[in-house]
């Protein structure tokens, strides 16, 4: 059993905290002692079904309470779960084959053999009779998996990687350490919960007795208002769009603060972000407006590796290294990290090689990012390796940091760097707003080229009609954009010198 965290979580109904339920509609709250209850029962019905520890059972739904009865009741009896975002699977016989499913949990009609509706779990929640008998005691050692979580599939089929109890625990331990989270605080969650790591703080409410309220992205900005948190986990696009609320409610407002908490509520100590590059002007924002922005670093492959946060934190870092994990450098700038626990030492599911390109024999992930560590253990990551351009002349740039220099400016949301022949910088940018602000882009490109290096400098930067999007293809579950699919979107404008704004 590991140490402190799953094993009291599945052994112990909890004593205090609430988790809400956020929607468009309302909100529906629970005691999380109540929802202990619910998901034995859950567990209960699983067993009436024939599901034994050792199955996996896949869920394909909206965040909601289905969701994280079904997430709670595979851990009560040891069984593993598969997350699977809505948009990404389809429902298919195929899929419960190809992933040795013994049920696939949706929310929506499926006759796909197999499939169970959320409704039904609803129910068996709903039952007392399936209150009893005490369930089976289970025991999850550190190499345990517990649940197949799915890369943001930016540059292909996602890979599917078995998460470990051990590496689970030491994460929550070492979150837990830092933050601290506790009775009077209510941790605000809405990306989807087949992201493992949405699901860390459910469990943290069950383990140390706070609130979690759990939304979706579409109802996130409506449910803030009525939750109040007083923690966010969001990615940097939630940000940037909550920046620009802020922005236009403090023009009625006696001042920034007032305007952030019309946002935010009036109880956030700390917001978090990950998963993608922050803009530094962004986490200034925040910061200036009361609400701190911490940001910190970690790949599925390895779980949080790095966090700024109260009690330490630097701009333009991510943060100092979590206890439990290792960062190293090697001669070409990349990170690599080590982990007492690792996430595990190769995919379940991927491509042949895709293993040993990340994870070394001990279960070392080689990043692919470039960073450095300060002399105080502080993190800073420049950008990928695979998104080096090399040009003509043989220079290297790194285009993160170009990049970042045109996302400063409020019109332009995202922005991604090619080089078609070599021999020149070509950005496409997503606009933060339709119709996109050609005056304001034209205006950044100029400041962002007095910025850089020669090497740097960006020649012409193409507009897209359409902003990137989860729905368009152009950004994965978590905000990040799709490199190949945005060249392929625009390839005739990148490789056509006529196209787009030229730089003067």
């Amino acid at each position: 059993m590991t140490r402190e965290t799953l094993g009291r979580l599945v052994a112990t109904e909890p004593a205090a905290g609430n988790i809400s339920f956020a929607g468009l509609q309302g909100t529906r709250t629970l005691t999380l002692s109540d929802l202990y209850r619910r998901s034995g029962r859950v567990a209960r019905w699983l067993l009436d079904r024939g599901v034994r520890p050792g199955d996996r059972i896949g869920v394909l739904g909206a965040n909601g309470p289905e969701w994280v009865l079904l997430d709670l009741a595979a851990l009560r009896l040891k069984v593993e779960t598969a997350g699977l975002e809505p948009g990404k699977f389809t429902p298919t016989a195929d899929l419960l084959t190809d992933y040795g499913l013994t049920y696939l949990f949706v929310d929506r009609p499926s006759d796909v053999p197999g499939t169970v509706t959320m409704s039904e779990v609803a129910e068996a929640a709903g039952r007392t009779d399936l209150d009893e008998p005490a369930l089976p005691p289970v025991t999850w050692g550190p190499k345990d998996v517990t649940t197949i979580k799915f890369t943001s599939g930016s540059t292909g089929t996602p890979k599917g990687l078995g998460a470990t109890a051990g590496s689970i625990d030491s994460s929550l331990r070492a979150v837990q350490e830092i933050f601290e989270h506790g009775p009077g605080d209510d941790l605000f969650v809405f990306l989807p919960l087949s992201l493992l790591q949405q699901r860390y703080w459910i469990y943290s409410a069950l383990l140390h007795g706070h609130d979690v309220t759990v939304s979706t992205y579409e109802a996130a900005f409506a449910a803030l208002r009525r939750a109040r948190p007083t923690v966010v986990m969001g990615v940097p696009a939630f940000y940037e769009t909550a920046k620009r609320q802020i922005e236009a409610k403090a023009r009625r407002a006696a001042s920034l603060e007032e305007a952030a908490q019309a946002v935010f509520g009036d109880r956030v100590r700390y917001l978090w972000t990950g998963s993608a590059p922050a803009n530094p002007s962004t986490l200034r924002f925040f910061d200036e407006a009361g609400l701190p922005l911490f940001e910190g670093y970690g790949l599925n492959e390895t779980c949080i590796v790095t966090k700024n946060h109260p009690k330490a934190h630097r701009e333009g870092s991510v943060g100092q290294v979590l206890s439990g994990k290792e960062v190293l450098i090697d001669e070409d700038g990349i990170i690599h990290v080590r982990s007492e626990h690792p996430v595990n030492t190769r995919y379940t599911y991927a491509r042949p090689g895709d293993s040993e390109r990340v994870f070394a024999a001990d279960g070392t992930v080689r990043t692919g990012d470039l960073g450095h560590l300060d002399e105080d253990g502080f993190l800073f990551v420049r950008g990928r390796a695979d998104d080096v351009i090399v040009l003509d002349n043989g220079k290297k740039v790194v285009v993160r940091p170009v990049e970042e220099q045109m996302k400063a400016d409020a019109a332009i949301a995202d922005c991604v760097l090619f080089c078609p022949g070599q021999t020149e910088l070509v950005a496409v940018v997503s606009p933060a707003r339709v119709p996109a602000d050609l005056d304001a882009i034209g205006a950044r490109l100029a400041l962002t080229n007095a910025a850089v290096t020669p090497d740097e400098r960006i020649s012409r930067v193409i507009v897209a009609n359409e902003p990137f999007s989860i729905g368009n293809g152009l950004l994965t579950s978590q905000y990040k954009p799709k490199r190949q699919q945005i060249l392929a979107a625009h390839h005739t404008a990148v490789h056509d010198p006529e196209e787009g704004i030229h730089a003067r």
